[in-house]
């Protein structure tokens, strides 16, 4: 007889092997993106997101199944970017509560912790959509609760799941027209697929190497020059060993930092492990050493003020010290360090206000925009990068709102904010639901002090929805978008509801967004350039649009975001 149970040690192979799987997939299910933008998207966000957990999974050695369900739920959730890694992260979440109690898994308990994440998955989104990594679940978990009453072979009973899945997903087309359009399956969808396929292989022992490098966050084979199981370089608990590498280390970073970390919180490995992994992430070199009180950090970075303001999230800092290793502008270095290290500190003593707005914005200029209208934190990220989870519940650390306002600024980064509001206990955080940069900015602007928070986010919310936003950029593969053929490298102006133009050149296709948007009601249009536009460009779009619309007030200004040419808004 075949496989009956699966214990938690399969239960960590299978799933470090699901993550490995979709890992090596995530380029491919970008490209089944119905829009042909230049941005990672859903195999990026998907992939993000189980890595996370991937982590704090990897780095339990012999983990209970309740220990283990812990980490995949946590590490997911906190991890989650964007709606397709939100959505996985809840099919996890609902999955674990289902199995952390039993120590071996048959085919009812998966059945029934698949029913559960799914239909913790569905009530994480307000409106769910058929045709989407939803419908995959659902259809998956329908089959696994027909089948298990008679299923006494996992293997069998699990490729049966599969085949199920795969067989909803390639009907995804028939469920949502613009899949049709495009020729393609839900990319969400095909995700998930993926996560389960590398799942069945973890569990018949066949996805081979499963080391996971904690540093660099992604798996390595055993021939990529350490045996599995083997510390990563820089994160030996001791001084011994890593004090040599990082003698012999090449200078990548050119700025050696250390400093102490008085702890103000409890402090566990979990946390020493979070720690680790932003650090490894900013530089190379690393030490950090631990005990009851205070964290000795060792680090090589570009960026000091990162590393400080990451420490200042467990306590106090003391004995900074930064050493030029290039020996350029070393005083000027330090001295700002210094400067950065005690605003921070200052920061964290300063009593609570009555709101604090985090929002997310893509490029300085935006970021400055934000600031300048009252965001007290703006986290960097848009359309090319959705901030994670943990991302959010790091910006809600920082600002000392008792009601917290979080402006996501774009849908796809909406679910992420709201699961940090969910996870957030000490003070009231409120999402407001802003799909665009130009969203986000009429909301704050019409944000009134003086009112209830309910009667804010309804005045907000009002006054979101009568802004109109086109977003040009330009198109990495050829696609068919609303009926329109596109061609690599073709300008596209992409608006509320789907395309308004696409054009050869980022000043023609603007023009015609510009025709499009004033074509109605609208008195005034705001143009925000990106990084890659000049002034002088943007001044020439403006003024044809002055010409072409004399009635009508235009207004421009330095966005600084990458990708996107023009973000417009009309008003």
């Amino acid at each position: 007889m075949g496989l009956c149970t699966i214990d938690a040690g399969k239960v960590k192979d299978a799933f470090l092997a699901g993550a490995k799987e979709l890992e090596e997939k995530k380029e491919w299910i970008n490209e089944l993106n119905v829009f042909p933008v230049p941005d990672g998207d859903t195999g990026t966000n998907m992939t993000l997101t189980i890595m996370a957990a991937a982590k704090e999974v990897a780095a339990l050695a012999d983990p209970a199944m309740k220990e283990l369900a812990k980490a995949i739920s946590s590490g997911s959730l906190r991890g989650a970017r964007g709606n397709s890694g939100v959505i996985l992260s809840q099919l996890f979440r609902g999955f674990t509560k289902e199995i952390q109690d039993v120590e071996l898994i048959d085919a009812e308990v998966l059945a029934r912790a698949m029913a559960r994440g799914t239909e913790t998955a569905y009530k994480a989104v307000m409106k769910p959509k058929e045709g989407t990594i939803l419908t995959v679940a659902k259809g998956m978990s329908d089959k696994a609760q027909e089948l298990a009453p008679e299923a006494d072979d996992m293997e069998a009973f699990v490729q049966a799941v599969i085949e199920e899945g795969d067989r909803v997903l390639s009907q995804t087309p028939e469920m949502l027209p613009v899949l049709k359009q495009a020729g393609v399956v839900d990319s969400g969808g095909q995700g998930l697929m993926q996560v389960v396929k590398g799942i069945y292989k973890g569990l018949m022992g066949q996805a081979g190497s499963l080391y996971l490098d904690q540093e660099a966050g992604s798996f390595l084979g055993n021939a990529a020059g350490r045996q599995a199981g083997a510390p990563a370089q820089g994160t030996a608990p001791g001084i011994g060993a890593a004090s040599q590498e990082i003698e012999t280390a090449d200078i990548r970073y050119g700025y050696c930092t250390e400093f102490i970390i008085n702890l103000e919180k409890e402090y566990g490995d979990k946390d020493e492990q979070e720690l680790k992994a932003y650090l490894a992430s900013i530089g190379d070199s690393l030490v950090v050493v631990s005990d009851d009180e205070l964290v000795k950090v060792h680090v090589h970075t570009n960026h000091p003020g990162l590393a400080f303001e990451k420490a200042l999230t467990y306590g106090s800092l003391s004995r900074m010290k930064i050493d030029n290793m290039r020996e350029e502008h070393r005083e000027r270095v330090i001295m700002d360090a210094e400067r950065l290290a005690r605003e921070q500190s200052e920061a964290q003593e300063e009593e609570r206000k009555p709101f604090s707005f985090i929002s997310v914005a893509p490029g300085d200029g935006l970021r400055e925009v934000f600031e300048g209208i009252g965001a007290d934190w703006v986290i960097e990220g848009g359309q090319t990068m959705n901030p994670s989870t943990e991302d959010m519940l790091n910006a809600i650390r920082q600002v000392k709102g008792e009601t917290i306002y979080i402006l996501p600024n774009n849908k796809n980064i909406i679910l992420a904010a709201r699961q940090a509001a969910e996870l957030t206990k000490d003070r009231r955080v409120l999402v407001v639901p802003s799909a665009t940069i130009p969203q986000g900015i009429t909301a704050l602007v019409n944000f009134m002090p003086d009112l209830p928070p309910e009667e804010n986010m309804k005045n907000m919310e009002q006054e979101m929805a009568q802004v109109h936003t086109a977003q040009i950029t330009y198109a990495v593969r050829p696609a068919v978008v609303d009926g329109v053929e596109i061609h690599e490298g073709d300008i596209m102006a992409l608006g509320d509801k789907g395309l308004l133009a696409v054009g050869s050149s980022a000043f023609e296709t603007g023009i015609a967004a510009i025709r499009a948007m004033l074509a109605g009601d609208a008195e005034l249009l705001t143009i925000y350039y990106g990084s890659e536009v000049p002034e002088e460009e943007a001044l020439r779009l403006k003024e044809a649009g002055e010409e072409l619309f004399p009635e009508k007030e235009f207004e421009i200004q330095y966005g600084g975001q990458p990708i996107y040419y023009y973000i417009i808004s009309a008003e």
